[in-house]
């Protein structure tokens, strides 16, 4: 029998392999936020750019609060970029810029890859909690 008492370490930076693992899971948890995937699938289904109220009609389940903050972060991150226009009352758009278009891809995969794998994950937490 292997002696199990021997403790094996992991490199944190294999991981992820990047020099910054923890670089890495900060913007990890950023992008994949729940919030931050519908902002970007929804600016990119209406056509890039969206008007504030445009965007919170789309995504269910959203406070003008989260919104407005996952919006602010995204900016902040260079994903988004904010438009005010000055006109009464004033309008402000939002559209992806380039880093943004780029995650759509990676995005629509993990949409996906929920969609199609749904059922099996919701069949194994039954099991489990039947346990």
């Amino acid at each position: 029998m292997k002696n199990l008492s021997k403790t094996r370490h992991l490199d944190p930076a294999a991981v992820c392999k990047s020099s910054d693992p923890m670089a890495v899971r900060e913007l990890l948890s950023k992008v994949g936020d729940k919030w931050t995937i519908f902002v970007v699938l929804s600016l990119e289904l209406l056509g890039g750019r969206a008007r504030f109220s445009e965007l919170e009609r789309g995504i269910p389940g959203i406070s003008q609060r989260m919104l407005s903050a996952t919006l602010k972060a995204l900016e902040r991150d260079g994903l988004v970029t904010r438009e005010l226009f000055p006109e009464v009352p004033p309008r402000v758009e939002y559209e992806l810029t380039e880093l943004g278009r780029s995650l759509l891809l990676p995005m629509q995969g993990l949409v996906e890859w929920t969609k199609e794998n749904w059922e099996h994950v919701r069949a194994s937490q039954a099991s489990f909690d039947a346990r």
